[in-house]
């Protein structure tokens, strides 16, 4: 049984985890992190100079940046934030930008005021280091690491020769330590209005969603499933719902439209796909309030778990843990008992581990839509308790051993594959 001061640790994780984000979140750290150096130069800066760990490099390579009219990598991103950009807003640093700060970054990005450089010293897999420096040579640094708005103090000397020391922001608390069962007892037992922030999550993405499905965004994944053609293939059924209900969310986000969505774990994707499954099931299966806020909460509650481990950037797509916890949701909204949730689990674990992260991009519609589609079947066979079993695979008897078995491929066992594909990213021919 939880204690209370387990229920005030795991609620102020989530609070801390699902948060809304404007943009990929990669590149929205990499403003967020020049944001602040130059708010703390005072002024524009002459020159940028960026230090990036491959995993930040290979997730803001080729998706789109919110308000820049379709544009896409680094670049914008980094001048927008030494422009327009306001470190106060986290991951929606970039909201209140405007036209004239467009044009203005565009200028900026022509005159070749930029470097970004590869980190190779700090093994952190979300490192963002900024050196802005000022017209009469005066220079400040500010320095992310861990987690994407996780600010870290810097060496006095400002140089980029500097090393920094990981210091805990305020808020930073260490991790409430989780387990399938601790998830599960937290969402389906916590007092009601604890949790009724959660239906922010369906809110924003609800209407990430709608956006999708109104204008023409990345491979318009979304709009092909719920089209004639699509349902002529798909029907119209709740499966067919939740696919393309997702879809739609994440082709927009993808695209960079400038709207705000709930994240999971510094991951705005995950977010999509930890809530819109989850949120159109409930919808079509005529669940009460209580069991959708319930389902959210125990969705959410699940990819932060398998997040802990894993870690925040990895070689293994986020896709795998969100719908992971989708399917959690999705058992507990047909009926399910713990028991079943495992099962669930234990049936995503089996079927997707080992889909890489080749960085964040408009087919990553595609990959959202492959986790949530078997996130339905698992959940299917689960309800039916039926399961992989030991027997099979890498698939334990104890669901949180078969957790860190996925979470010990993707943060160990495929750092190998993770620096064969960010080669492959960046020596394509043009």
């Amino acid at each position: 049984m939880l204690t209370d001061q387990e229920r005030e640790d795991i609620l102020r994780l989530i609070h801390r985890e699902v948060v809304p984000a404007i943009g990929c979140t990669e590149p929205m750290a990499v403003a967020l992190c020049v944001a602040r150096a130059t708010e703390l130069l005072g002024e524009r800066p002459q020159r940028i100079r960026l230090r990036l760990s491959a995993n930040i490099l290979k997730n803001a390579m080729g998706v789109g940046i919110p308000g820049t009219g379709g544009m896409i990598g680094l670049p914008i991103a980094v001048a927008l934030g030494a422009i327009g950009g306001k470190s106060c807003l986290g991951l929606e640093v970039l909201r209140d930008c405007t036209p004239d700060d467009l044009e203005a970054a565009k200028r900026y990005m022509a005159e070749d005021r930029i470097a970004i450089e590869l980190e190779e010293q700090d093994p952190d897999k979300l490192y963002i280091h900024a050196l802005v420096t000022a017209k009469d040579g005066r220079q400040q640094e500010a320095t992310i690491k861990g987690s994407h708005t996780h600010f870290v103090e810097n060496s006095p000397a400002p140089t980029h020769e500097g090393r920094e020391k990981a210091t805990p922001c305020k808020g930073e608390e260490e991790a409430a330590s989780l387990s399938l069962a601790k998830v599960y007892e937290f969402a389906t037992t916590e007092p009601l209005e604890d949790l009724r922030f959660i239906l922010e999550a369906k809110r924003l993405n609800e209407a990430a969603a709608a956006d999708g499905l109104r204008e023409n965004y990345g491979h318009q994944l979304g709009k092909t499933m719920c089209s004639p053609l699509g349902r002529g293939i798909m029907g119209d059924s709740i499966f067919a719902k939740v696919l393309s209900e997702t879809s739609c969310a994440c082709d927009a986000r993808m695209a960079g439209a400038k709207i705000p969505v709930m994240s999971n774990s510094g991951s705005g994707n995950q977010g999509i796909c930890a809530t819109m499954p989850v949120v159109v099931f409930a919808r079509e299966n005529h669940n009460t309030e209580e069991e959708l806020i319930r389902a959210l909460t125990l969705s959410h509650l699940t990819a932060i778990y398998i997040k802990q481990s894993l870690g925040t950037l990895s070689a293994l797509c986020g896709c795998v843990v969100a719908s992971t916890g989708s399917s959690c949701g999705i058992t507990y909204l047909m009926g399910g008992t713990y028991e079943q949730i495992a099962h669930s689990v234990k049936n995503m674990i089996a079927n997707l581990t080992g889909m890489i992260c080749d960085g964040a991009k408009p087919s990553c519609a595609l990959k959202l839509t492959t986790g949530v589609g078997t996130a339905v079947m698992s959940a299917m066979l689960a309800i039916q308790h039926r399961h992989v079993t030991s027997a099979e695979g890498i698939i334990d008897d104890d669901v949180d051993r078969s957790i860190h078995n996925l979470t010990s491929i993707g943060s160990r066992g495929m750092d190998e594959t993770d620096r064969f594909v960010l080669d492959i990213m960046t020596h394509k021919q043009a």
